[in-house]
């Protein structure tokens, strides 16, 4: 997977929440937020379908633009990067500074308490 970018990912998060669609109701999306220009739009379009990040089908005089990388799989693949590069592949400095700067609420340690409950379970 290519780097994506802030804006192409923007783009790309309209079209994990619906699809398929066409440049001018990715563009209405995005515009709900900020003023993107139609044409900074279709160019950021054509490099995620180069980047085979985003397909296209054609119809009629149109192109329906839809995400062939899935949400999931782009977070899970930018989080273990951002862990490698920031903190040498350990999570644990992660959480901790969160929760040392009280970024954690009880939803969020809950579920931690969970995942290592989980975890746990299967490797013991």
């Amino acid at each position: 997977m290519s780097d994506i970018s802030r804006a192409e990912f923007e783009v790309l998060e309209v079209l994990w929440n619906k699809h398929p669609l066409g440049a001018s109701e990715v563009i209405e999306q995005l515009n709900i937020k900020k003023p993107w220009h139609e044409k900074t739009v279709k160019t950021l379009l054509n490099r995620l379908v180069k980047k085979e990040a985003v397909g296209f089908e054609k119809q009629q005089r149109r192109y329906l633009y839809f995400p062939l990388l899935e949400r999931e799989t782009y977070t899970e693949v930018e989080s273990r990067s951002l862990v490698e590069r920031l903190f040498s592949g350990k999570i644990s400095p992660l959480v901790a500074g969160f929760a040392k700067n009280k970024n954690l609420d009880k939803e969020d340690i809950d579920m931690l308490k969970s995942i290592i409950n989980d975890w746990e379970k299967d490797h013991d």
